[in-house]
């Protein structure tokens, strides 16, 4: 659900843009908030799920993901839809990285690499199905329906996590590297960022700075990392 959402919406994005009276390329900010927003929040996943509990945060993440869909389909003006995004991002990036690691902490060694193949398929399958997804939806239906599809998954989700999931066993939580996310996070922002300009050629002054900028930040982060009692990853 969430891998299939970061393409589904590239065919539609011409009507989306006709309904929401702006130029069609205008609408890809709704595909790079998204991409960004999972790119800042992914590094902080592993911290939530140990210190809240994996249940609790990955069947919220779930939720929130399913109502900022919604939040999407509903939207009838470029600024909301790009806070509707921006919200979806949230969940997803707590969702799909926390669900992976449920099922790393769940399995034994001998199992690892099934566990792996079956968590890592979605997110190289859905990003080929997604446009053609959207562009069947915008063919029978219409723009809306390619995240109301999230509705009726996203509910049963969240009843059946809330209801299988249990959380693992965890040492004592350490406090939250609030500067190593930060470095990691803005890292990951400058990057991709960069990569999003250079598809641009009128952008690539900006994302070659862009990508410089990052890896200065990276540097950083890897020193901060190393160097930090409690880092927010090794």
């Amino acid at each position: 659900m969430e891998n299939l959402d970061a393409t589904i919406i590239t065919t539609g994005l011409p009507t989306m843009a006709r309904d929401f009276h702006v130029a069609p390329v205008s609408m890809n900010v709704g595909i790079t908030a998204y991409l960004l927003t999972l790119a800042v929040f992914i590094p902080l996943s592993g911290w939530m799920a140990d210190r809240f509990g994996e249940r609790k945060i990955f069947a919220s993440a779930v939720l929130v993901f399913t109502i900022a869909s919604v939040f999407c389909g509903l939207s009838r003006t470029l600024p909301h839809f790009l806070i509707a995004r921006v919200l979806q991002g949230v969940g997803g990036s707590m969702m799909v990285p926390v669900g992976r690691l449920m099922v790393i902490r769940s399995v034994t060694k001998s199992q690892l690499l099934h566990a792996i193949a079956y968590t890592i398929w979605p997110a190289l399958t859905a990003p080929i199905l997604g446009p053609v997804v959207g562009g069947y939806i915008i063919h029978v239906a219409s723009w809306p329906w390619m995240f109301f599809l999230n509705l009726p998954i996203g509910l049963v989700l969240f009843v059946v996590s809330l209801s299988i999931v249990r959380d693992s066993p965890k040492d004592a939580i350490a406090p939250l590297d609030v500067s190593g996310f930060f470095l990691v996070g803005i890292t990951c922002l400058l990057l991709l960022l960069g990569l999003e300009q250079l598809q641009q050629s009128s952008e690539s002054a900006r994302g070659l700075l862009a990508i410089c900028m990052a890896g200065v930040f990276l540097l950083l982060s890897r020193r901060h990392l190393r160097r930090s009692p409690r880092p927010l990853f090794h």
